[in-house]
């Protein structure tokens, strides 16, 4: 360009050259899965789902049965626990052992029934007492049985399935009773028993 006051020519400055961006690196993009490979882990994700269903189905499955078996058996205890205590007094007076035989077979046939959906009676008489399995009725002196030892058994515990149905109820031994010390005559009742001096001769 030509300067008309001067009569100089300027050229524009070349602007700066840009630097020179590098190429953008493609991303790396995995094959495709082979149609066999997509359709084995499809599978096995299936097989897995299923197999936790069947799975949660038997468990629901026997807690329901076990469930049920539980309320029919607690209904029926207190007619056990009424034929149990009809059996001890029957094996104590009766003279007739026939009876006695019967009644030990009908409650052999009842338990054996029982058993089979999971009772099992708790074996209490001299073991230690157990808050947990145990409810205590009383407790009395005894020098046979250590404290907190169970005694006698009041009414029978049961488990089912290996979970406590029923605690049992127990009179547990407070241990031996305890021993008074001898009585000692005090000073004043031995004094008491001392005969008293007679009055002198004359003496009014």
């Amino acid at each position: 360009m030509k300067d008309k006051k001067h009569g100089k020519n300027h050229q524009a400055e070349p602007a700066p050259a840009a630097e020179p961006t590098p190429p953008a690196t493609p991303p790396v993009v995995p094959p495709p899965p082979a149609p066999e490979a997509v359709l084995k882990d499809q599978l096995l994700r299936l097989q897995a789902d299923f197999d936790n269903f069947r799975k949660r189905v038997q468990r629901e499955r026997v807690e329901s049965q076990q469930q049920a078996a539980a309320q029919l058996i607690t209904a029926l205890l207190p007619a056990m626990d009424h034929f149990l205590l009809g059996l001890k007094n029957i094996q104590a007076h009766a003279q007739d052992k026939t009876l006695v035989m019967g009644f030990q077979m009908i409650y052999g046939q009842l338990m054996e029934a029982l058993q089979q959906a999971g009772l099992a009676p708790l074996a209490v008489e001299g073991q230690p007492f157990d808050p947990n399995q145990h409810e205590a009725v009383t407790t009395i002196a005894s020098e046979e049985h250590p404290e907190g030892t169970v005694i006698t058994e009041v009414r029978r515990g049961y488990t089912l399935g290996g979970k406590l149905l029923r605690a049992a109820q127990v009179i547990v031994s407070s241990g031996p009773p305890a021993t008074t010390a001898p009585v000692t005559p005090s000073a004043e009742a031995a004094g008491a028993s001392t005969p008293k001096a007679l009055p002198a001769e004359g003496a009014e």
